[in-house]
């Protein structure tokens, strides 16, 4: 259960964290700054796998298509991705990843859009930087440095996700009991030492709250364990970079409503200081932060 009483303690043993301030930056001239207002990063799916029907773009024309649509409702970055992260989905080899990706990375970042390409093969981000994307969505554990070198000779940025394994394919176990925002904060602050040693000076983390634990069947517990990293989010930030969160669906509670899920999800996210939500539902999700008074006229 969530109470008053427990966000009234978390805030205050971590009064300190609560005031940190993050690492603002430009991308494609656009300024991303969550110590002024968290942005939006709306979702492409170019596999026919990926379960969220409403993201699935079979074409590049379809996929051009909505990335136009994500831009007029609001997102400040459209992150495009051409193997589902399921279990059960197709594994998509490099090559075919990169026919798919580049036409539509190349059409969408001509057009001025901060393009994000999510995938963790090095030869997929040389492509895609090559063809215009300025973000790497890096969902992978292997071979980082040369993909952070990749990011750092375009000046572009990355977002750090935390996969307990190789890549998100791969995820290893994970332990549910832990505090998650002590975990997370270690895990981060190697990434990053990394990534800033081989040139990046971009980048948000993301504790990867949208992949999956190989050692949980009860949904129940995830649950409850992605509401406690949301309100924890926060902590982070004391990292001094910007943090991203996937927003999750929790389809066995949601069910036919599971559109509802990300809303409700962006509002723990929301009072965690997330700076940067990546939704499949930017509409839905921009309003939810307009009524919080945090985004658009209302955060005025």
């Amino acid at each position: 259960m969530l109470r008053l009483e427990d966000m009234e303690e978390l805030a205050r043993v971590h009064e300190g964290a609560l005031k940190a301030k993050v690492a603002a930056f430009d991308v494609c001239g656009r300024r991303f700054d969550g110590n002024a207002r968290p942005e939006f990063m709306g979702v492409i799916n170019l596999s026919a796998d990926s379960w969220y029907r409403e993201s699935v773009s079979l074409s590049a024309g379809a996929a051009i298509r909505r990335g136009r649509i994500l831009a007029a409702q609001g997102a400040a970055i459209l992150d495009i991705g051409a193997e589902s992260s399921l279990e059960q989905a197709e594994r998509v080899e490099e090559a075919r990843q990169c026919s798919r990706l580049i036409p539509v990375v190349r059409e969408l970042a001509a057009e001025g859009h901060v393009v994000s390409v999510e995938t963790y093969h090095p030869e997929v981000t040389r492509a895609c930087f090559e063809a215009g994307a300025r973000v790497l969505n890096l969902t992978g554990n292997v071979r980082t440095p040369e993909m952070f070198r990749m990011v750092a000779d375009h000046g572009g940025a990355v977002i750090l996700c935390h996969v307990q394994g190789a890549n998100v394919r791969e995820v290893g176990d994970f332990d549910f009991g832990a505090d998650p925002a002590a975990m997370l904060y270690e895990h981060f602050a190697r990434q990053l030492e990394v990534a800033t040693s081989n040139g990046v000076t971009r980048a948000w983390i993301d504790p990867g709250l949208g992949f999956y634990y190989r050692n949980l069947n009860d949904s129940a517990t995830r649950i409850r364990h992605q509401m406690r990293v949301f309100l924890n989010t926060f902590r982070l930030r004391c990292l001094g970079f910007p943090t991203c969160h996937a927003l999750p669906h929790a389809f066995e509670c949601f069910e036919d409503d599971v559109r509802c899920a990300e809303p409700f999800f962006a509002v723990l996210a929301a009072l965690g200081r997330t700076d940067l939500f990546r939704t499949h539902e930017v509409p839905r999700v921009r309003a939810v932060l307009r009524t919080l008074g945090l985004w658009g006229e209302a955060a005025g």
